[in-house]
């Protein structure tokens, strides 16, 4: 792996590897996609290294942890949220600034009409056969922005509420009420 991160002529990216593999436990395929759709986000929404950013994920597996680690977009933070449809995709857009009820945001996906053109890629992206990390991930290295698809979308931007915190009538804890109930989501 450490000849196919060599030919990565880009010190920021080789900078934002050495911080991912430590954190996702090693090179993965996913990873290295999520940190390619997460540095053409920061281009082509402008995305300074001081902005709070919120992202949608379209999977689980791997794709998330660049923005976790590199953005600092957590579930925990509600800057990352997961939609697990297995979709490699991502839709990313800045913080609302107040009173804003909409921003631009983009959606990127890895793109198999664009992946085909990157024969071990493809074959990794379709499952069609079992292609070791470093192969894939120097067919992406390779292709750069070329095998992802991207449109920009507007973003609506929820209205936070006041919690609503009450006891669960049924097992005495507390919790947060977003439909009035007095019963909490595992009781009920």
């Amino acid at each position: 792996m450490d000849e196919v991160i060599a030919k990565i002529d880009d010190p920021e990216m080789l900078s934002q590897i050495e911080k991912l593999i430590p954190f996702h436990g090693h090179p993965s395929t996913g990873a290295f996609i999520g940190l390619q759709i997460l540095n053409i986000a920061r281009r082509v929404l402008d995305i300074k290294d001081d902005e709070r950013v919120f992202v949608i994920c379209e999977t689980l597996n791997c794709v998330p942890d660049p923005f976790q680690i590199i953005w600092g977009s957590t579930v925990g933070n509600k800057g990352l949220k997961i939609l697990d449809y297995d979709k490699i995709a991502v839709t990313i857009n800045k913080i609302a600034k107040p009173g804003q009820t909409h921003v631009k945001g983009v959606r990127i996906f890895l793109d198999p009409e664009k992946t085909v053109e990157y024969p071990a890629l493809h074959a990794w992206y379709m499952n069609e056969r079992k292609v070791p990390h470093e192969e894939a991930i120097s067919e992406l290295i390779k292709a750069g922005d070329d095998v992802y698809t991207w449109d920009f979308v507007d973003i609506s931007v929820p209205v936070k509420a006041k919690k609503d915190v009450r006891l669960c009538t049924i097992c005495g804890e507390s919790f947060i009420s977003n439909d009035g109930s007095d019963i909490c989501k595992g009781c009920s």
